[in-house]
């Protein structure tokens, strides 16, 4: 997080994130609202077809491990 300081007002209370940690953040929400609609709506679609709905469940887990690491490193950097 970047704050923005002079010397007679201290913190001006606005603080921006950088690029980086904004970049992470946008695609945590992004690896998020896939994660959901894996769980919500794309397994359940393929409950017939037990190739897809492996396939399915492989790609959760994947998302659910890249949305911990995203986490991780973004309240490290807040």
């Amino acid at each position: 997080m970047v704050c923005k300081t002079t010397e007679t007002e201290g913190t001006s209370g606005k603080c921006m994130l950088d690029n980086n940690t904004y970049n992470l953040m946008e695609q945590l929400e992004i690896e998020n609202k896939s994660l959901w609609r894996i769980k919500n709506n794309y397994r359940n679609d393929a409950s017939m077809d037990n190739e897809s709905k492996h396939l399915w469940k492989l790609i959760e887990r994947d998302k659910e491990e890249v949305v911990r690491l995203l986490a991780e490193k973004i309240r490290e950097r807040l």
